[in-house]
C-alpha cells in the first residue's frame, strides 16, 4: 500500500518539477504504470492484451483524422471566419464550447477535442489564452460526454453496472440522472469562454499546416502510449482504491475522486459505482469523477488529445485548469449538499 501511494503521489507532483518528465510524460506515465502493476502482482497475458488493444481506436481516430485535416484542413480558417463574421467573437466562442460539449455524447469526446484542438489551433489567441480555452472546451466535452453511453468510456461502465436493478440503466438513464447538473457547468464553461472574444479570433486566410506527416504518426503514438500507460497504471492501483475507497461516505468519496486527476476516472467508476449505491450517492460520484477529470492533463481523453495537438505541458495545463476546476467542484460540493 505503501508503495502504490508513492507511485500515485509521484504521477500527481513529479511532471510539475522535473521539466525532463513534463516532456516525456507519456513514457514516465508508462513506466509508473508498469511499477504499480509490478508491486500489485498482477501482471497477466490479458493486462498486457488489454494495454496493446485499448489504445488503438483512441490512437486511430488521432491519426486518421490528424491525417485529413493535414490534407484538407487549409479551408478550415475560412469556415471559422464566416461564422465568426456572422456570430461576433463571444458569441463564437460561447457556442464553439456549448456545441461540442453537448455533441459530444453523440458523436463521442474524441472526435469533439479532434474537432475542437484544430479550431482553436486557426484563432489569433495568445499562447495563454488558447490554453484556457482548451481547459475550458476539455471541462465542457468531459462534462457533455457522460450524457449518454457512447460518449466515452466513464458513462459506458457506468450504464452496464446498473443496468439491472434496481435503476434498469438505459440510454437516457445518465441524462434524466446528471443532466440537471451538466447543464448549468456547460454554460459556465461557454460563458467563460465567451470572454476571451475581445476582439477579431480570425482572418479567414488559407494557411498551409505547418505540421509533417511524421508529427501527425508520432502525436498518434504519444496519445497510444498514453492511453496504454493509463491503462496498467488504473490496473496497478486498483489494490490501493478497493482498500480505501469502500470505506467512505459519499461525501469522502466525492474528494478522493480528485485521484481521477491523473487516473483515468473509468478506472474509479469501475471500483465505485455498484447497484446498491443510493440515488443520490450516485449523482455525488459521477459529478466528481467528471469535474475532477479536468484537473490534469491525464484525467481525460479530451485533455490527452488536445494538450498533444496544442503542444500544451503539464504545469501550463495545471496552472489555467487547476483553481476553475477546484472551484467548480467546491460550488457543485455544496450544491449537492444543500439538495441531498
Amino acid at each position: 500500500m505503501l508503495s502504490l501511494s508513492a507511485l500515485v503521489l509521484a504521477a500527481l507532483f513529479v511532471p510539475f518539477v522535473w521539466k525532463k518528465v513534463e516532456e516525456e510524460l507519456e513514457l514516465f506515465l508508462f513506466v509508473c504504470g508498469a511499477a504499480a502493476v509490478s508491486v500489485s502482482k498482477i501482471w497477466s497475458a490479458h493486462l498486457v492484451w488489454e494495454a496493446l488493444k485499448e489504445p488503438l481506436l483512441i490512437s486511430s481516430a488521432v491519426l486518421v483524422l490528424g491525417l485529413l485535416f493535414k490534407r484538407f484542413g487549409a479551408g478550415l480558417p475560412g469556415w471559422v471566419h464566416r461564422l465568426e463574421e456572422k456570430t461576433g467573437p463571444k458569441w463564437f466562442l460561447f457556442l464553439f464550447v456549448l456545441v461540442l460539449g453537448i455533441t459530444s455524447s453523440i458523436i463521442t469526446a474524441i472526435i469533439a477535442a479532434l474537432i475542437g484542438a484544430e479550431v482553436i489551433k486557426s484563432l489569433r489567441l495568445s499562447d495563454k489564452q488558447k490554453i484556457r480555452l482548451t481547459v475550458y472546451l476539455c471541462f465542457a466535452i468531459g462534462l457533455g460526454a457522460v450524457l449518454t453511453p457512447v460518449g466515452e468510456p466513464l458513462s459506458t461502465i457506468v450504464i452496464a453496472r446498473l443496468r439491472g436493478e434496481p435503476y434498469h440503466a438505459g440510454f437516457f438513464f445518465l441524462l434524466n440522472r446528471v443532466g440537471i447538473w451538466v447543464l448549468p457547468g456547460l454554460l459556465l464553461f461557454a460563458a467563460w469562454a465567451a470572454r476571451l472574444g475581445q476582439a477579431a479570433l480570425s482572418d479567414g486566410k488559407r494557411s498551409a499546416s505547418t505540421e509533417t506527416y511524421a508529427t501527425v504518426w508520432g502525436r498518434a503514438g504519444k496519445v497510444y502510449l498514453f492511453v496504454a500507460a493509463l491503462i496498467l497504471l488504473g490496473e496497478g492501483l486498483k489494490p490501493l482504491a478497493q482498500r480505501t475507497i469502500g470505506q467512505l461516505s459519499a461525501e469522502a468519496l466525492y474528494w478522493i475522486n480528485t485521484l481521477s486527476a491523473v487516473l483515468d476516472n473509468a478506472t474509479l467508476a469501475s471500483i465505485e459505482i455498484h447497484s446498491s449505491l443510493a440515488a443520490d450517492t450516485l449523482v455525488f460520484l459521477l459529478v466528481s469523477l467528471v469535474l475532477a477529470g479536468g484537473l490534469l492533463i491525464p484525467g481525460n481523453i479530451p485533455n490527452i488529445i488536445c494538450s498533444s495537438k496544442l503542444d500544451i505541458k503539464s504545469r501550463d495545463w495545471a496552472r489555467a485548469a487547476l483553481p476553475i476546476g477546484l472551484g467548480c467542484m467546491i460550488i457543485y460540493f455544496f450544491a449537492l449538499l444543500l439538495l441531498y
